[in-house]
């Protein structure tokens, strides 16, 4: 059994939490209140939201912990999961995203999961290539 299983079973006997499939519709998800509060989309992590708020907060924190990633300004981290220790870290904090949720007013639904949004990728704008070889190949007339 990975840890992510591990977590996912000691999460489903949480009563303030509902299991089913997430938004972005790969892997489990947990949600309470109408908030979608961690995500499994893999054997080994989990994409939990905790809100902005209590990511700026916490990030002195977070920033210490190998197995958390943050990005810049977002709701939602990301748990490796590679041990007991790891699952124990994210029981923790679903518990403070459960206390966050609860004390949000209005309740807004939670913003998509990172696994949700595709990846920008750098380069040239779709199209741009083509018109790159329009300018290089004369058309035939």
């Amino acid at each position: 059994m990975t840890a992510a299983h591990r977590a996912m079973a000691l999460l489903e006997t949480w009563p303030n939490l509902v299991s089913g499939p997430p938004r972005c519709t790969v892997g489990q998800a947990f949600a309470s209140a109408g908030h979608e509060i961690v995500h499994f989309h893999s054997d080994d992590s989990a994409d939990l939201y905790l809100t902005r708020t209590a990511v700026e907060r916490l990030l002195p924190q977070l920033a210490h912990a190998s197995a958390i990633r943050v990005r810049p300004g977002a709701s939602w981290i990301t748990v490796l999961l590679d041990c007991d220790a790891d699952v124990q870290l994210l029981l923790g904090l679903v518990s403070v995203a459960l206390k966050e949720h609860g004390a949000v007013t209005p309740r807004r639904p939670s913003p998509p999961c990172d696994w949700e949004r595709p990846p920008v990728a750098p380069g040239p704008r779709p199209g741009a290539a083509r018109r790159m070889v329009d300018r290089l190949m004369p058309h035939a007339h």
